[in-house]
């Protein structure tokens, strides 16, 4: 691929010739290479939430839900047959809620799951496609799907759902999209606890609190090292998040990316690219321009298919030269973190740690 894959948005509905451009464009530009408050309301039945959903465990009755698209997901029973896209998979999980069927990246190349699939005992799921744009339609149409879950970075297009197949896909099941880009990360983690409710979850068991007790207490924790950053000499700590390919590094505009966006509102000084490419998620630079931007720690995509720090500084001039590579304080991204307190809480955690020990590098 030629760009990044970090918050892809996979396509979209119908194939019009636009939407086609626009999940190439999206999957290209946003995929990395291979591609206020602490907690929000998780109250499915609040318009904050993102639409009213009712739901019987018992079976009877109407389900709906109004996902991020402003389409409302209807059923005469609350869905049980649930197939997903694993990060979504693996927030639901988190929340108690399990799914049939996944797709999207599950198992590593050496069978291992990928960190995406979070929690989910990837032998018991049904792996309907691994990486884009992999979807067996049949297999799919042979789970008796109820109900079609995935994230967008883009609306209406559903993240990792082929844009050839899209209709098919789409004509067999209700689906929800939750929107995952240019938002506020409580807000993203409350519309899938949201959703989650409306399906049955208990958001009171003790597994969920105690994350979302964890959460408020990282980012609690986060926000005291982002303030001592930014007491440290030279104007503080600027942190760069970049993914990196064999020809370009790509910058990260912080306000794009949901968990950036959230990192800085509780203090992070992140650097903001002078310009960025499609959909507003990038600076595309070749390597030669790669020292554009200085920072005091990097945070560098780690998602598979995606170049690391080691090989890069063997073999990226640029990339050795950057005063934070200089000073060994590159530090792993989780791009496609799950949704969720518990997904996040230790991403938060690791962030406050690496801005303790970080000081300044650069002029």
């Amino acid at each position: 691929m030629s760009a990044p894959r970090p918050a892809v948005s996979a396509p979209a509905l119908a194939p019009t010739p636009a939407r086609a451009l626009s999940r190439r464009g999206v999957l290209t530009a946003v995929g990395a290479l291979g591609l206020g408050g602490l907690v929000t309301a998780c109250d499915g039945d609040s318009d904050s939430a993102g639409g009213k959903a009712t739901n019987s465990s018992t079976g009877g009755g109407t389900w709906r839900f109004k996902d991020d698209r402003g389409t409302t997901a209807e059923a005469d029973r609350t869905p049980k047959r649930l197939v997903a896209f694993v990060g979504a998979a693996a927030a639901l999980h988190d929340l108690g809620i399990e799914c049939t069927g996944v797709f999207g990246p599950t198992k590593l190349a050496n069978g291992e799951p990928d960190p995406r699939a979070g929690g989910i005992d990837v032998a018991k799921v049904t792996i309907l496609g691994n990486t884009y744009p992999q979807f067996n339609v049949e297999r799919y149409a042979g789970l008796r799907p109820e109900l079609l879950i995935a994230q967008m970075t883009e609306p209406p297009a559903l993240w990792y759902v082929p844009e050839e197949s899209a209709e098919k896909i789409e004509s067999l099941a209700p689906s929800v999209g939750i929107l995952t880009a240019k938002s506020s990360l409580t807000h993203v983690i409350g519309r899938f606890a949201a959703l989650a409710k409306s399906l049955g979850a208990d958001l009171t068991a003790d597994p969920v609190t105690s994350a979302e007790e964890r959460f408020a207490s990282a980012s609690a924790t986060l926000r005291r090292a982002a303030g001592a950053a930014r007491a440290k000499g030279r104007g503080g700590l600027k942190v760069m998040a970049v993914a990196a390919s064999a020809d370009i590094l790509y910058v990260a505009a912080p306000d794009a990316f949901t968990d950036l966006r959230f990192y800085e509102s509780l203090g992070v000084g992140f650097v903001t690219p002078s310009k960025t490419g499609a959909g507003g998620f990038w600076h595309e630079l070749s390597w030669e321009n790669a020292d554009m931007y200085e920072a005091d720690l990097i945070l560098v995509d780690n998602r598979e298919g995606n170049l690391q720090p080691a090989d890069l500084k063997k073999t990226r001039p640029t990339w050795a030269r950057l005063p934070a590579v200089r000073a060994d304080r590159t530090f792993p991204w989780a791009v496609e973190e799950r949704y969720s307190h518990a997904g996040y809480a230790p991403r938060i955690e690791q962030l406050a740690a690496a801005l303790r020990q970080s000081e300044p590098v650069t002029s």
